[in-house]
């Protein structure tokens, strides 16, 4: 007779092993037929949905690694590093152009700004802004004149000279500002004998030192109004015609300037053809190179950032051409002073201005309302113009001088 109580059957160690490899199996199978259903289907959808549609979708953005916080230059409306490198000591330095040993000059592609007008005798002289210089060389070093010192004034830096006119002079000593003149301690003469009497340098350490040495550790600078690097691409014209500058964003006070497509620029001071100015508009870098009307490059002195001692510029650095990203041709009232030889040149007030920057003019006017007041620029309908950012040199040309372009 057969047992009626059956007792139930209990796997061993290895049929519960070989169930359990089993369903990892069937489940690996499930996951993977659902990825690959999956990765169809995103196919298909993409393959078929207009992309209008998928632009239109929302996804989440990965956190950039950018800075969250930029910071851009009162000199030149280039970004910088730092806040620090916002207001850090600026200095204004008198520099000549003669072709009696001025030229080539040393460190003027690290300068912001540079004023160029005529000094004496149809001669033009720089005034050349620097803020964290970190050239070797910087110079020559000649005297100042009171219009250079009244358009100085709102970079608030110290007023690097070697003498100067009385009236200059006056003005720099009683008016509270920072200033150093020809001074040995953080200056030197070079030994080239063909420099002659334009033989007076400094260096970025030595202007560094004098700062510390002084307590000017900050310059305020009053700069001019700027566009931003990227309102300033966006500004740019790429055909040679004269077409509506639409700016897709506000940089003019939120209108659209008439600005014409130009590549090559004349200044004229009304003396020597040493002294006046061609300009030539180069797409590649956006920038404008620098000739003399007589045929020769304007070239400069551009020197190493290493501390490599009181050294003569033809001896340490390398000759390049000056090529600023903005050119300002600024129409001046000017008169020769009693002597028939020294300028008067009237820094307040207005006049007629032609900013040529991006690879276009725009035609206006130009106000300089006190001598603390830093100069505004305006297109022909009253609007405020924004310089793009980078080096700018502003060429204050008498009247009976010309621009043309």
């Amino acid at each position: 007779m057969e047992p009626t109580n059956v007792m139930p059957q209990i796997d061993t160690k290895e049929d519960v092993k070989t169930k359990k490899s089993s369903k990892s199996w069937l489940v690996f199978l499930i996951v993977g037929l659902l990825g690959i259903f999956g990765g169809v289907a995103c196919f298909l959808f993409i393959l078929l949905t207009p992309k209008e549609e998928i632009a239109e979708l929302s996804f989440p953005t990965i956190p950039s690694k950018e800075k969250s916080v930029r910071y851009y230059s009162n000199l030149t409306g280039l970004e910088v590093e730092s806040e620090a490198d916002i207001t850090a000591p600026a200095y204004c330095i008198q520099t000549p152009n003669g072709t009696d040993g001025g030229r080539p000059q040393s460190g003027l592609n690290e300068a912001g700004v540079i004023f160029e007008a005529i000094a004496e005798a149809g001669i033009t002289r720089f005034a050349a802004i620097y803020q964290n210089p970190k050239t070797a060389v910087i110079g020559p070093i000649r005297s100042l004149r009171i219009y250079y010192l009244q358009w100085d004034t709102p970079f608030d830096c110290t007023i690097i000279h070697a003498g100067g006119a009385p009236d200059a002079l006056a003005a720099v000593s009683g008016g509270g500002y920072k200033d150093l003149t020809e001074n040995y301690a953080y200056m030197y003469r070079g030994t080239n004998s063909a420099r002659r009497w334009n033989n007076l340098f400094t260096t970025s350490q030595n202007l560094a030192r004098f700062s510390a040495d002084s307590g000017y550790t900050t310059s305020n600078i009053k700069g001019f109004n700027r566009m931003t690097p990227e309102e300033s691409e966006r500004a740019r014209i790429d055909a040679n015609v004269t077409q509506k500058l639409v700016i897709t964003e506000p940089t003019v006070n939120d209108t659209s300037e008439l600005a014409a497509k130009v590549t090559n620029i004349n200044i004229n001071f009304g003396g020597w053809a040493t002294f006046n100015l061609n300009y030539q508009y180069n797409p590649q870098t956006n920038t404008y190179d620098r000739w003399y009307a007589t045929g020769d490059e304007g070239s400069i002195y551009k020197c190493t950032d290493e501390d490599l001692g009181e050294r003569d510029p033809e001896a340490v650095c390398t000759l390049t051409q000056m090529s600023p990203a903005v050119v300002v041709g600024m129409v001046v009232q000017e008169k020769k002073q009693s002597d028939n030889y020294h300028e008067d040149i009237t820094t307040v007030g207005s006049g007629d201005a032609y900013i040529f920057q991006n690879g276009n003019v725009i035609k206006g006017s130009w106000m300089k309302s006190s001598v603390e007041e830093q100069i505004k620029f305006f297109n022909e309908a009253g609007d405020e113009v924004k310089l793009a950012p980078g080096q700018t040199v502003i060429e204050a040309v008498p009247a009976y001088g010309s621009i043309e372009y």
